[in-house]
């Protein structure tokens, strides 16, 4: 089984080779550079939600895959603050879908409020801790946790739940 990651992250990349691992172990993972379509940094569920999407068909087809996957995160203010999130979707070749989110954390206000100013998240969280490239090691979700939880496993548990309608099928006819 040959899989598509629509995305260079090694993070996003390990999360899926993690999770695919549990349910096909000799799959193949492979990941790839894709236009998302979205922001640098999306602000909302649906556009990150959509930038998923666009990363797991793009990287199914341009792979020639079994299966496509896309990751993103976002960053979405509520009334009890900015929370990120991250998205997940899997698409086959006859179009089957599968979604889910790996999770929200609130973010800090400090952070936050440099993301409503237009900054990435990573970038921000990075001058908020003085570290580099967060977003490719533990993620916000593993500064904010201690490492409790770290990026990878935040995706882990999230390409797992996207894989559900793939695991039963029959739970979604």
């Amino acid at each position: 089984m040959k899989i598509a990651v629509g995305s260079t992250n090694p993070v996003k990349i390990q999360a899926v080779k993690n999770a695919v691992s549990k349910i096909w172990p000799s799959a193949e993972v492979i990941g790839t550079e894709v236009d998302h379509g979205t922001g640098v940094q999306p602000n909302s569920d649906e556009e990150a939600i959509q930038g998923a999407t666009n990363r797991a068909k793009l990287s199914l087809q341009k792979l020639g895959a079994d299966l496509g996957f896309g990751l993103e995160g976002n960053t979405h203010d509520t009334k009890h603050g900015m929370l990120m999130n991250g998205w997940i979707v899997v698409v086959d070749k006859n179009g089957t879908t599968g979604i889910a989110s790996a999770g929200a954390v609130q973010l800090p206000e400090k952070v936050a409020a440099e993301v409503r100013k237009g900054k990435e998240l990573g970038p921000s969280m990075d001058a908020f801790v003085g570290t580099h490239n967060v977003k490719q090691k533990q993620g916000t979700v593993g500064v904010l946790t201690n490492n409790l939880v770290t990026r990878t496993d935040a995706f882990e548990k999230g390409v797992i739940y996207a894989l559900a309608k793939f695991l039963n099928p029959q739970y979604y006819k």
